[in-house]
């Protein structure tokens, strides 16, 4: 079975859509079977993979409220062993149209159960709260990678989703995890960012990735171009950084990055 790895923070603008593209992207570069599941109203995860599109389509919003298959709603991207399931405006409403339903926060997982054996890794990108669509993201997902900007406030907001996942822990998924702490936007050259960096790594201790995401212009750009870094510009610091964070993945799984 994949392994199915929920990108969360409630806190927007810390880099889980970016961290999303990048490394489902790198992970895909490794020839690793990689789903991205776009669970963020936004469409964000979408657009960066270059695949949005102006008129309607069945979307994650179709799995989870009409219970389509998610095999029916698979786009193609340009790397080939990269699967997106996109999002668009109507999952806003998914929120809504959950709260009635049976088992609402399970929707998720059994949408994505028929499918996840076919890949190796899906990697779902969460909206910035912690609603039901995150909720579900939880449920479905064995573990939860969680970015976090090096800024003063960097872990104002933590002790909230560590919270929430103990209560998804306790009551809906036992067997979640924590993937890992990823430090994003890291410029070493300021004391400030140093200083979070060590309270960070003395908050989390172990769970924290060796792997640094550096502030980088490439890596801003690339989705506006629809791509993701390794295909904008691969020898960008920003790409080497996902490259080397989907190495340190694999590397926790006893899987090395490249065959041989």
């Amino acid at each position: 079975m994949g392994r199915v790895i929920a990108i969360a923070n409630q806190k927007g603008g810390v880099g889980k859509t970016t961290t999303a593209v990048n490394l489902a992207a790198s992970l895909a570069a490794a020839e690793r079977r990689v789903l991205a599941v776009d669970a963020d109203p936004q469409g964000n995860l979408t657009s960066g993979l270059g695949r949005k599109v102006r008129e309607s389509r069945p979307s994650l919003y179709e799995a989870l409220i009409e219970q389509q298959p998610i095999a029916e709603l698979v786009v193609v991207t340009d790397l080939e062993h990269l699967a997106l399931v996109p999002s668009d405006r109507n999952l806003t409403g998914a929120e809504v149209e959950l709260v009635p339903l049976m088992a609402r926060e399970f929707r998720m997982r059994e949408a994505l159960a028929p499918v996840t054996g076919q890949y190796d890794y899906v990697v779902v990108d969460c909206p910035p709260s912690l609603g039901l669509l995150t909720v579900n993201a939880l449920a479905a997902a064995d573990s939860v990678l969680i970015p976090l900007q090096c800024e003063y406030y960097a872990l104002e907001g933590v002790s909230e989703l560590s919270a929430t996942l103990e209560r998804v822990k306790q009551a809906l998924n036992p067997n979640l995890e924590i993937e890992g702490v990823l430090l994003t936007m890291v410029d070493e050259r300021t004391n400030l960012t140093q200083q979070v960096i060590a309270e960070v790594r003395e908050h989390f201790k172990d769970q924290v990735f060796e792997t640094q995401v550096p502030r980088s212009i490439r890596l801003a750009e690339a989705p506006s171009f629809g791509k993701p870094a390794i295909l904008y510009d691969i020898r960008s610091k920003g790409a080497e950084a996902y490259l080397q964070l989907a190495q340190e993945l694999l590397a926790q799984g006893q899987m090395a990055l490249f065959s041989p």
